[in-house]
């Protein structure tokens, strides 16, 4: 389901610092952008392109499009979920669905892997839902236990693996959990 293409090896990193990343709801204003991204076959099949999710979750309510940006520019996407459409997810944890969030469908566009992009948004995303969603407690996702980069990702990034599993479209995925 998600891909880290922020430690993608076939890209090769600038020497400068790279651009301050944003995490921004999306807006009309991204979707030109968001409509060119791309992905190689391998990292595809582990997450979603925005052209394949955004009118969903612009049309559902509980789904939220947020654009990871650098410099302005739209670098990356995922989606927040919440409300009864996570209900598959209460299995998986403790925590109350009204209080629970899915970060679903990661990623950064290929021509803008391996400058840090998804690290940097990792980072300020358990302060950025405190911000916009208070009454969340805890963020889960669902990661494809091929998908290396991406476990590390979330690992480095204080989401933990405890061990839970499920089946998900292109083999088993580790539950992993983040709490606010």
């Amino acid at each position: 389901m998600l891909s880290d293409p922020s430690t993608s090896s076939s890209q090769t990193s600038s020497t400068s610092p790279a651009p301050e990343v944003k995490l921004e709801f999306y807006h009309p204003g991204h979707l030109e952008a968001l409509m060119k991204f791309e992905l190689p076959a391998e990292q595809h099949r582990f997450t979603a392109l925005p052209v394949e999710v955004l009118e969903r979750a612009l049309t559902d309510p509980d789904r939220y499009p947020v654009v990871i940006t650098a410099a302005g520019e739209a670098v990356g996407f995922f989606i927040l979920h919440i409300g009864t459409g996570i209900l598959s997810y209460q299995s998986y944890t403790s925590t109350p669905v009204p209080e629970l969030m899915l970060l679903r469908a990661l990623l950064i566009d290929y021509s803008r892997q391996g400058r840090g992009y998804a690290g940097q948004a990792m980072h300020q995303l358990p302060d950025w839902v405190r911000q916009h969603f208070p009454e969340i407690r805890e963020l889960v996702l669902a990661v494809n236990v091929k998908n290396e980069p991406a476990q590390q990702l979330y690992s480095r990034y204080g989401f933990i693996d405890q061990g839970m599993r499920r089946q998900g479209i292109v083999g088993l995925q580790w539950i992993m959990h983040y709490f606010l």
